[in-house]
């Protein structure tokens, strides 16, 4: 412990913001602890939004998370942060006032991304789903039973609606602009699947196809949506599910390399400044952070997943007061799960790294199956339906650098063919999207007439 650090900052008061509070405390930090966020609640928990909390079964006010512990922390809530000044170690309220701290956790996470018609998206009947207003606000009106729901994007959000509807007996359309739902998350081989199953439960699923127009009455309430295929629809509900937008545009100005796609810092979670050198005072954690991992050729991850948040603000909060030589490098492979349409579906490593995919065991017919991806010729992901129980011995397999195709022997049978292209969309900074499966830039992909653009990342910037 470094005696010397006596103030802390947390701006996030998020799942992360919460797990590295919790970790500091746990690590003997005495000091000050200040929690800031921009909405009025303290933390609570994200994935029961889009879930149970829309189908009625849970309260939305029964989603805030349980602390452990007294933390004996200040909680700012209700006030945004709007500027850091890194030379004078300072945070910046929206009410005027400022905060030295010694070190500064940036836990900020995303929003959801909106509408791009602003009146279009004021209509009555045209909702996002990101936090617990949102959702209570959709559940009171999918409760009144809407004769159509539609839902704008077929990524994980936009598929657990989806879902939530079906189970509701409500008509719903998705509409994706790709060729198959979870497109970006799992690939089209895996998506085709993820779309049959959407078909079976009876959802009108449109791929290919774009929402050009909302359309009001003359009381401003959502009445009609014009598709790209020629289609107009007469829908009381929209649901857009466009992915997120990471909440970096406070830290304008502040000296940090960021971007749309979130913030730089190392595998100790420490932030770059703009001369490419990395800061002690500054850590970030959660979806808002891009980090390099060892397994992903250094590649700089973006995860929107819960258990992430959690570990990588647990190492973050250990790395921000332990001495130096004792930091530790965050290294945790990612993990999703995501319930819908009667199955539980999970994943962990990268799934959007691969150039390949493998069915070896199960199959959609009995709502079982075991995908595995790849690169290069090894195991960089695997995805399981139903079958959860086998992903600890795919996770050993992606650690330890396993050649694909693997050799599995199942009692669920092998697959009968070989691998087959996984299908992901070109991997490139301006067409990933956040909120439809991790979001990543490989270094070699970064140009210097991109990075021009964006007055926060200096030309030929890369972390090492």
């Amino acid at each position: 412990m470094v005696s010397s650090i006596q103030r802390i900052v947390i701006v996030g008061a998020s799942l992360a913001g919460l797990s590295a509070a919790e970790a500091l405390r746990s690590e003997g930090f005495s000091g000050t602890l200040t929690v800031i966020g921009d909405e009025p609640y303290v933390p609570y928990d994200r994935p029961p939004l889009s879930k149970t909390v829309l189908t009625g079964w849970l309260p939305v006010d029964h989603t805030t998370l349980p602390q452990r512990a007294d933390l004996h922390a200040e909680w700012l809530l209700d006030v945004p942060a709007i500027g850091l000044d890194l030379r004078n170690h300072k945070v910046e309220l929206a009410d005027g006032m400022r905060f030295s701290f010694d070190r500064l956790l940036i836990a900020t996470g995303t929003r959801a991304r909106p509408w791009p018609d602003s009146a279009q998206a004021s209509l009555d009947g045209v909702y996002l789903l990101r936090t617990r207003n949102d959702a209570a606000q959709l559940r009171a009106r999918l409760a009144d039973r809407p004769k159509r729901v539609l839902v704008i994007g077929g990524g994980f959000t936009g598929s657990e609606v989806a879902s939530v509807c079906r189970e509701l007996d409500l008509v719903v359309t998705v509409t994706e602009r790709s060729a198959t739902p979870l497109i970006g998350a799992i690939g089209s081989a895996v998506g085709t699947l993820a779309g049959q199953l959407q078909r079976a439960y009876g959802v009108d699923l449109r791929c290919n196809v774009t929402v050009m127009a909302l359309e009001g009455d003359e009381n401003g309430r959502l009445r009609r949506a014009y598709l790209s295929d020629g289609d107009i629809l007469d829908i009381d509900v929209a649901v857009v599910a466009l992915g997120a937008v990471r909440n970096v545009e406070w830290l304008r100005d502040s000296g940090l390399v960021f971007d749309s796609r979130g913030i730089v810092c190392d595998a100790a979670c420490r932030a770059f400044d703009t001369n490419g050198m990395v800061t002690d005072n500054i850590f970030v954690a959660g979806d808002v952070a891009r980090w390099p991992h060892p397994l992903y050729e250094g590649e700089l991850l973006a995860v929107e997943h819960w258990g992430n948040a959690v570990e990588q603000a647990r190492t973050a909060a250990h790395n921000m007061v332990c001495n130096p030589a004792d930091r530790w490098a965050y290294k945790t492979l990612p993990a999703f799960w995501s319930r819908q349409f009667g199955v539980n579906l999970k994943t962990v490593g990268l799934p959007s790294f691969a150039d390949e995919v493998v069915f070896t065991q199960g199959s959609i017919a009995e709502r079982r199956l075991v995908a595995v991806y790849g690169y290069k010729g090894r195991i960089v992901a695997a995805l399981t339906v139903n079958m959860a129980r086998w992903l600890p011995a795919y996770k050993a397999m992606i650690e330890a650098r396993a050649p694909f195709p693997p050799v599995i022997h199942a009692l669920y049978g092998l697959a009968e063919h070989g691998p087959v292209p996984a299908g992901f969309p070109p991997r490139t900074h301006s067409s990933t999207q956040a909120g439809s499966g991790p979001s990543t830039l490989r270094p070699k992909e970064s140009s210097t007439s991109t990075r021009v653009k964006d007055p926060h990342v200096p030309p030929g910037f890369q972390p090492k």
